[in-house]
């Protein structure tokens, strides 16, 4: 083992890091898993004060970075569809345009397509989904 100029026994970083991973599974007391391991407590609590410390100031510093929108997760599949209104058609004054996620098109030019598209969208929902 390696001491330094006082005699003191050196634990490499790594080692020290999962002797402190193995304590936070243990469910033991800081005391009596220093004991096993073979270190002083006051060795031991200085680790774990400095490690806590450590992610203490990671976790203020994550605090202060602006927060993104999580996505939202569903247990059902997003079916998603685009609508826009054309100008100038010659059956009343605008035509939408529904683009379907397949890759179809539907045009509603006249009022009474209206009810239809409406319907042919609302089959092509999932059961209990609303749009």
């Amino acid at each position: 083992m390696k001491t330094d100029t006082k005699g003191r026994v050196r634990v490499p970083a790594e080692r020290r890091e999962a002797l402190l991973d193995e304590f936070e599974r243990s469910g033991l007391s800081g005391m009596k898993f220093a004991a096993l391991v073979g270190v002083k407590y006051a060795t031991f609590a200085y680790w774990l004060a400095r490690r806590r410390k450590a992610r203490a100031q990671i976790e203020a510093a994550v605090d202060l970075e602006p927060r993104r929108a999580e996505p939202v997760q569903s247990s059902r599949p997003v079916r998603l569809f685009e609508a826009f209104a054309e100008v100038g058609r010659a059956s009343f004054d605008t035509a939408l345009r529904v683009e379907l996620p397949g890759g179809g098109v539907m045009v509603l030019e006249s009022p009474g397509q209206l009810r239809l598209g409406a319907e042919l969208l609302q089959m092509l929902t999932p059961a209990g989904g609303r749009r």
